[in-house]
């Protein structure tokens, strides 16, 4: 992929969100510095400082919410029985089934595991208080 004047640059097929995020930062520092900069040589030009404020930097747009694909299909299918309603037809929604969520064998495991663990821990503890406690 080639950028500006040329430069060879990584494929965007290996660069991750982070790093495109981290770019996008980068550049708008830049950007904001560069504009500074040039407010100051207009401001030198005309003579006053009014010229700075017209190259105030500009705020940048909110992140964008990703939604998941179960509420991408909610909205469409809503979306779908509005516009049959505007032409007159009556449709009955489909119903969106949800995703049943599934457990490795192996994370089924680690889990029992932790929760023997920590139920022997817990017992150890009562029987340790239960000593003491007789032994006072």
């Amino acid at each position: 992929m080639k950028i500006g004047l040329g430069e060879e640059h990584m494929p965007i097929s290996k660069l991750n969100r982070t790093v495109i995020e981290a770019a996008i930062v980068g550049f708008e520092h830049q950007k904001t510095q560069i504009d500074s900069q040039i407010a100051e040589l207009r401001s030198m030009l005309s003579g006053n400082g009014s010229a700075r404020t017209a190259a105030a930097p500009e705020v940048p747009a909110r992140k964008r919410r990703k939604l998941s694909a179960a509420a991408r299909k909610r909205i469409a299918a809503a979306q779908k029985v509005r516009w049959a309603k505007q032409r007159g037809e009556s449709v009955k929604p489909a119903p969106v089934p949800k995703a049943k969520r599934k457990l490795s064998a192996a994370r089924r495991a680690a889990l029992i595991a932790n929760l023997k663990k920590a139920r022997r821990a817990k017992a150890a503890k009562a029987k340790a208080a239960a000593k003491q406690s007789s032994g006072q």
